[in-house]
């Protein structure tokens, strides 16, 4: 299998259903207490694309991206529609919205994270599919010129030209992708349910690395 740097459709996905999915396994002990632990690290984002299907073009758009896949063999990007930028999606996104690292020196790459926090608890979560063009760099609130250093969007890795020194708080605005691939090797389409209002079921999971 491989990664196709494609992206589906994002008018179509834009109009999707879903979300991230945990895995939490939950043991009731005899007292009734419960024990709970979570083998995932973070989550996982599924969707239904066909909730974004309003029209026969869009029918043969994402037939065509699904052979082109192979069905569930390639992933390929998605804009999740409901969080796919460094900051709120009514922001536009700023060089300080992120931490990514702290300088020592001498390292020069930090991996693009995105800090989900509420309650006093938080989630930092990798960000390894950064929008091309989109990535803003500060360092201890300077916007960096782009010359000053490079991004992987096939990673998110941020290479700086010089390593940043010691203890300075390095910063990131961004868009940002998923990789996900098709769940189901096939594709049930009915022209007729459509013009009646039925959403077909045409699933996308995302691939974690």
């Amino acid at each position: 299998m491989a990664f196709h740097d494609i992206r589906f459709p994002v008018d179509i996905s834009l109009s999707s259903a879903g979300g991230p999915e945990r895995r939490t396994d939950i043991v009731t002990l005899a007292s009734g207490h419960e024990e709970r632990n979570s083998p995932w690290a973070g989550s996982r984002r599924r969707f239904n694309a066909g909730y974004g299907i309003k029209s026969l073009p869009e029918i043969e758009q994402v037939i065509a991206f699904f052979e082109a896949r192979h069905g569930r063999l390639h992933a390929f990007r998605w804009r999740d529609p409901f969080d796919w930028k460094s900051c709120s999606i009514a922001a536009t996104p700023q060089a300080h919205d992120q931490p990514i690292g702290t300088g020592d020196g001498e390292v020069t790459q930090f991996r693009l994270s995105k800090t989900y926090a509420s309650g006093g608890h938080s989630h930092v979560r990798a960000i390894t599919k950064p929008v091309a063009g989109t990535v803003l760099v500060a360092v201890n609130g300077v916007l960096l010129d782009p010359t000053d250093y490079s991004v992987d969007i096939s990673t998110g890795l941020v290479t700086f030209a010089t390593a940043p020194a010691d203890d300075v708080a390095l910063t990131a605005g961004f868009e940002f992708d998923i990789a996900v691939r098709f769940d189901s090797d096939t594709l049930s389409i009915s022209l007729a349910a459509l013009k009646a209002g039925d959403i077909p079921d045409i699933p996308v999971i995302e691939v974690l690395s």
